[in-house]
């Protein structure tokens, strides 16, 4: 492509921007909207999924270790449940630690008063690396010489509930991106339409005379282009004050405080790379469509 093809592709793409201006100011509007809902979606359920990997880090199985086995022993223990498959990390747990973590969840004075050490054993927490398989994983660290069978406590309640809820969260959001998508792209496709459907002779003539159809097209890409680009521009910023608004309302609630929101300065790159490519694909995708049309003539 020629330097004066572009100066004239541009030029004919601002061109037809400002031609039909409220149509123009309407898909941008609305692919703010939907770039906007698309956005807010997306950090929602990326914040979800940082929180569940914070709450499945600290899920745990328990390991009892026989009450007959001695310091050396019960290090051994240790060492060969952090050799299974799937175990992330192994802490050791003393009966006496075991006590004290009993007594701050239990605020009952008679039953503070009346527990002993010897009531507790020493156990394992282990962390697992995929919840998914956490159910082989206790069955492997009950085959560990010094636990056995019975001794060994996993919920596996949690580690299911776990599992739905990113599975549920990924499946919507998904589902939710691609129909916004395709709403926008056809919003922006039926715009640069209108523009066409006023050039559809202007077109015509141009196929009769030589010219080839990128030739014709590149005007509506780059039409679609900027509605594209300067709906992302709008759409990240106004993102910005929205996301910085919730997490400013998450921390003002005494209710919310398990929630933590990922910092928007930490992740405003790959967010705005993200509004900029959805927002010059559909911009680009809608004009696409639209000339393909009038260009069988």
């Amino acid at each position: 492509m020629h330097r004066h093809d572009f100066s004239y592709f541009m030029h004919e793409g601002v061109s037809n921007l400002f031609s039909h201006g409220f149509m123009s100011f309407a898909a941008i509007g609305i692919t703010v909207a939907c770039l906007l809902i698309m956005g807010t979606f997306s950090l929602v359920a990326y914040n979800a999924e940082m929180l569940l990997q914070t709450l499945e880090s600290e899920y745990e199985i328990l390991a009892f270790v026989d009450e007959n086995y001695n310091d050396a022993q019960t290090k051994a223990v240790g060492e060969a449940i952090r050799k299974l498959n799937n175990v992330k990390s192994v802490e050791f747990i003393t009966r006496e630690d075991a006590m004290a973590s009993f007594e701050e969840r239990n605020l009952d004075d008679y039953m503070r008063r009346n527990i002993i050490p010897s009531m507790f054993r020493d156990r394992y927490a282990v962390y697992v690396n995929d919840l998914k398989l956490v159910r082989q994983t206790a069955r492997d660290v009950e085959s560990v010489e010094g636990i056995g069978d019975g001794n060994v406590r996993v919920d596996e309640d949690i580690a299911g509930g776990f599992i739905l809820v990113r599975n549920v969260a990924s499946a919507v959001s998904l589902a939710l991106i691609a129909i916004l998508l395709v709403v926008s792209v056809f919003i922006i496709s039926n715009t640069i339409r209108l523009t066409t459907f006023d050039r559809r002779d202007e077109i015509a003539i141009m196929k009769m005379v030589g010219a080839t159809n990128w030739f014709i097209r590149w005007p509506f890409v780059y039409e679609g282009f900027l509605l594209g680009l300067l709906s992302s521009l709008i759409a990240f910023g106004l993102q910005w004050l929205v996301y910085a608004s919730m997490v400013k309302s998450i921390a003002a609630a005494d209710t919310l405080q398990f929630l933590r929101a990922v910092p928007f300065s930490s992740i405003w790159k790959p967010v705005a790379l993200s509004f900029g490519a959805a927002g010059i694909l559909i911009g680009v995708g809608g004009s696409l469509t639209a000339i393909r049309k009038f260009l069988q003539v």
